[in-house]
């Protein structure tokens, strides 16, 4: 049987109720269509792989010829060499150890473009008004971004979305994603119904449910 991933295991199925939940309300209330989507994470960072590869096996074979090689160079970079790959896939497979070769920025702009990959992969942009609203959230960065079809771009703004991915990301930092989540979800759509009530003949264009994704190996 395949393990699940930490995507899949990360809501329960009751949050997975309350979340549908959410939307269903908001979306009785307003034409925007919402969309939760959960990633193991934004990207597969192989560059970190490279550098921690380099760092680790360096850090061993130093190691290694101070004990039992007398410090020498002669023994140091083919040991090093000997050891880069399965230092790079030890890494590969204990994600987190790349943690410590990534920047908060190259996190950021993962995050930031993988969202808008998955806004267009999952139809967020082909909704009839233009009010397609993704919650997307990242775990290997603990990072969540929010981003609106023009639509509402137009009139709820980046920054506002951006102050309710803030608040998310801290709740999934302090294991409170559910209760954060459903909370931006409730005040997002208070704007909407503001800008974006419902009319006659709106239909639920987008599934419900949160979406999951895991890590391909």
């Amino acid at each position: 049987m395949e393990e699940r991933s930490r995507a899949e295991l990360f809501f329960t199925e009751a949050d997975k109720e309350r979340l549908r939940a959410a939307v269903r309300d908001v979306e009785s209330r307003t034409i925007g269509e919402m969309v939760v989507m959960v990633v193991d994470a934004s990207d597969d960072y192989g560059e970190a792989e490279i550098i921690g590869g380099i760092f680790l096996s360096g850090l061993l074979s130093l190691i290694l010829t101070f004990l039992f090689f007398h410090a020498s160079v002669f023994w140091f970079v083919p040991i090093s060499l000997v050891l880069f790959f399965p230092s790079k896939l030890l890494l590969h497979r204990l994600p987190h150890l790349k943690k410590p070769f990534l920047g908060p920025d190259r996190k950021e702009e993962a995050v930031r473009r993988r969202a808008f990959v998955a806004f267009h992969e999952h139809g967020l942009d082909k909704t009839r008004q233009n009010t397609g609203v993704l919650f997307f959230i990242s775990l290997f960065e603990k990072k969540v971004h929010i981003l609106a079809d023009q639509g509402i771009h137009s009139k709820v703004g980046q920054e506002t979305l951006d102050r309710h991915a803030r608040t998310v990301a801290q709740g999934v930092r302090e294991g409170r994603a559910c209760d954060t989540l459903c909370q931006a979800i409730q005040d997002t759509g208070q704007l909407l119904s503001t800008h974006f009530p419902t009319i006659a003949g709106d239909t639920n264009e987008l599934p419900d449910a949160v979406i999951i994704e895991r890590t391909k190996k």
